[in-house]
């Protein structure tokens, strides 16, 4: 994969390629912050906030389980500001994505029906980019 930090992963790219998240993995999840959700699906982050609201006035998902409140370091200006930032996980960003009215949020829910579809039907998902880097390995392995 890419140069990414230990804990990140690529869990998505847009087949335009104009989206492409390194996300954090802990927890056996995903977590992403509004910001980031807002560009995953090519809205402002209103509409993000709008639609978890929503999600947790509806009772979809619970709040407890769904957010991770971070303390973060942001510089600004010359300043080192501590800020909470809000994390969301993977329960809430498929929630939000099939809410959310754009393109790029189309393109996820194609994604990610696609993957729920080949766990359905085959028992597992294959992440191709990831088996043809380590083609070489598994050639070796099964020779």
């Amino acid at each position: 994969m890419e140069n990414l930090n230990k804990g990140e992963i690529i869990i998505y790219a847009s087949a335009d390629g104009s989206v492409s998240l390194d996300v954090k993995l802990e927890q056996d999840t995903v977590w992403l912050t509004q910001k980031a959700m807002a560009e995953l699906f090519g809205v402002k982050i209103p509409a993000i906030n709008k639609h978890i609201n929503n999600i947790y006035r509806e009772e979809e998902l619970q709040k407890s389980s769904t957010i991770s409140i971070l303390e973060i370091v942001q510089k600004e200006g010359n300043r080192d500001i501590l800020r909470e930032t809000a994390y969301y996980n993977l329960d809430m960003i498929i929630a939000v994505g099939y809410r959310v009215n754009s393109k790029k949020a189309t393109q996820f829910r194609i994604w990610a029906t696609n993957v729920l579809r080949d766990y359905l039907t085959k028992g597992y998902a294959v992440n191709e980019k990831l088996l043809q880097s380590q083609k070489s390995k598994l050639l070796f392995i099964f020779s």
